[in-house]
């Protein structure tokens, strides 16, 4: 005989009852675990065992629950636990609303401490000073390629990464009214504007097209002019409570943008290895002919997967390029520590970005 709906509430608060006493339990441990830290002086965030206790809760899955579900509960129960142990001050590029703050809460839940830049610039200078423990900034978009301004203050700074993420990127058209009409800019980022340009061209032709620090930024001064409208996040339309006059505008369905967690190696060493890695690096080569063939030779014949190659000038006035190069695997594992030793071998410039746990 099929239960009541009264019944089965009364077991779902059973249920609940259970989850709290048993999320109290492993808060106490946690709690433990952070002392023990603080004595041995390591880490709090540690995003290669986050990986595998979520990987391995995964496989042990065998009801209902989907594996993104999952994924997100635990990450959400690790950040309350971590935030028992020391909150962790993480930089991103705001004002609140954006998508590196989102991407910012995906990687460090919703108990961590935000701190909010101006610009992706800021948030290196942040991490690097200490004001943030960690900085999330964005590197590549699916639609747009590469952000270049990331890329290049990688060069020359002292942080390394240590996560990553990727998000699938939905831009809204938000507005102070919920009608099309009247409408004389758009603002939002330089990469959401090239990302919506088809859509901006068939639905908004005379709109002037408006840069801004950030799409959230954008929404933010949408709201007191109400000739303006602005590109962004849900997020941002709830933040700045404006309406969504068209959802979803971005000219590729599958739009997503990929962001990395950096910091001082100080603040957390390069992460063990997991079951799913990826090495970045910054290289250059003497300018002869065939330097880069051979430059990729060594991942070919130690078996090593190059999962992203990208150029960027040198700035010298030389033709000369710096080469960004994702790899798969971790240096602990022979045949890329083989691999990058060799390779290294043929470089003018070598420079490791980090080594991470990768989501698969």
């Amino acid at each position: 005989m099929a239960r009541t709906l009264p019944e089965l509430r009364t077991c779902i608060d059973a249920v609940d009852q259970q989850l709290l006493a048993l999320l109290n339990e492993r808060a106490q441990l946690a709690h433990e675990v952070g002392d023990l830290k603080k004595i041995e002086g390591s880490a709090v965030y540690r995003p290669d065992r986050e990986a595998q206790v979520i990987a391995r809760l995964q496989q042990l899955n065998s009801g209902l629950m989907k594996p993104e579900g999952i994924a997100h509960i635990w990450l959400e129960i690790m950040s309350a636990c971590r935030a028992l142990e020391a909150p962790q001050r993480v930089a991103y590029l705001g004002p609140a609303g954006t998508y590196s703050e989102q991407a910012a809460v995906e990687c460090f839940g919703a108990s961590m401490e935000h701190v909010p830049c101006a610009s992706i610039d800021e948030v290196f200078r942040s991490t690097v000073a200490g004001s943030a423990q960690f900085g999330v900034v964005p590197v590549e978009n699916s639609t747009e390629g590469v952000i270049s301004r990331s890329l290049d203050l990688f060069l020359n700074t002292p942080l390394h990464i240590v996560a990553e993420t990727s998000l699938l990127v939905r831009h809204q058209l938000l507005r102070n009214s919920s009608s099309l009409k009247g409408i004389e800019v758009v603002l939002a980022h330089p990469q959401a504007l090239a990302q919506c340009q088809h859509w901006l061209t068939a639905h908004l032709p005379h709109a002037e097209r408006r840069a801004a620090s950030s799409n959230a930024e954008g929404a933010r001064l949408a709201k007191d002019n109400p000739q303006w409208a602005a590109i962004a996040s849900e997020r941002a339309g709830a933040q700045f409570g404006l309406h969504t006059v068209a959802p979803a505008i971005q000219d590729e369905a599958y739009n997503r943008t990929r962001f990395v967690v950096v910091c001082l190696p100080q603040t957390l060493p390069t992460p063990a290895p997991t079951e799913l890695d990826c090495t970045s690096l910054i290289v250059s080569v003497p300018n002869r002919p065939g330097a880069v063939h051979d430059l990729l030779m060594p991942l070919k014949q130690h078996g090593v997967s190059m999962t992203r190659f990208e150029s960027r000038p040198a700035r010298s006035g030389q033709w000369e390029y710096f080469f960004y190069i994702d790899v798969q695997g971790h240096p602990a594992q022979a045949h890329v520590s083989a691999a990058l030793t060799e390779l290294r071998s043929l470089c003018a410039f070598y420079k490791v970005l980090g080594t991470y746990p990768v989501k698969a």
